[in-house]
């Protein structure tokens, strides 16, 4: 049983589950986004109905390289390329950041880059990666967006906590003057390390919270309950995922030495929200999943809240 364990828990990817295109070796942010197939440009054509008539006050953003259409959007929007969208990332890379991937989603609507911060935090012996995800839209879903994302190394789990002392996730106004990329870069910089900080603190008092087994159980059966007016196939794979969750809290090598407590039960919820199996695998599930590292993954936070309560 101990092997089988063991061969589960190696199967663990990193949350971008391979998306994207690695450009470790991009002196700046131009060539990451040549090297990831961004290098192109969005053009505004007017919409049309089908007799031919202008649509007024809306405009169709168009990929130049292949005239995909991207989003339509209104005559007000301002576009913003991705050459200029993560400009400011290039004076990052004197703190030490380095690009690590860069891709699109959802056919070219959203594009983004993941840099990783020079700093490793060891907390509680744990050593915990910084990397921060930079998301644009091209569909006028959210402008530039920054999101933190700690990742465990011995596991690959993220701990995305929303935690109520330092934003997670904060919007950039993506500028392109040199002096207010300067500073957008140093505010980044900032919130990074203001973030860990307080996950620092926090990943210690939840290892103060020491959980007894109906309780584990208890949390646990919030994600996955199993009752009466079920039926038999959904009864069954709640139990099949619960006892899934389950061995990751009580069996992952990498937390029995843990303890009992709130952390290591954020580490399993963590685990299982970024590495298990779903029931039905869609064709978008890894740029859903991926997408979740953005905006955080309910399930992390629905522990994280109901540890918080406790």
């Amino acid at each position: 049983m101990a092997a089988e364990i063991e061969s589960m828990f190696s199967t663990r990817e990193k949350p971008w589950h391979g998306l994207g295109t690695v450009v470790s070796e991009a002196p700046d942010s131009e060539e990451a986004l040549r090297l990831a197939g961004l290098d192109w440009k969005i053009i505004q054509q007017d919409v049309f109905t089908e007799q031919r008539f202008i649509i007024p006050g809306y405009k169709v953003n168009v990929r130049d390289k292949d005239l995909a259409t991207l989003g339509i959007v209104s005559d007000r929007y301002k576009v913003v390329q991705n050459d200029e969208a993560f400009a400011f990332t290039d004076d990052l890379l004197s703190e030490g950041v380095q690009y690590e991937t860069a891709g699109s989603l959802q056919g070219g609507r959203k594009v983004w880059i993941l840099a990783r911060m020079p700093e490793k935090y060891s907390i509680l012996g744990d050593e915990i990666e910084p990397y921060f995800l930079l998301m644009n839209s091209h569909d006028a879903s959210s402008g530039l967006t920054v999101a933190m994302t700690p990742v465990r190394v011995v596991c690959s789990n993220t701990l995305n906590l929303a935690l109520k002392t330092a934003p997670r996730i904060w919007t950039s106004k993506h500028t392109t003057n040199v002096f207010n990329r300067m500073t957008e870069a140093q505010e980044t910089i900032i919130q990074v390390r203001d973030y860990m900080d307080e996950l620092d603190s926090e990943i210690n008092r939840l290892s103060s919270i020491n959980l007894s087994g109906r309780t584990i159980n208890r949390i646990f059966s919030e994600f996955f309950p199993v009752t009466g007016d079920m039926s038999v196939i959904q009864q069954k794979n709640n139990r099949l995922q619960l006892d899934d969750l389950r061995r990751r809290y009580f069996d992952a090598p990498d937390l029995k030495d843990m303890g009992h407590n709130a952390y290591r039960l954020i580490n399993a919820v963590s685990d299982f929200a970024t590495h298990a199996k779903p029931v039905r695998r869609t064709k978008n599930y890894k740029e859903n999943l991926f997408m979740r590292t953005l905006s955080g993954n309910e399930m992390i936070d629905k522990a994280y809240q109901m540890l918080s309560a406790a």
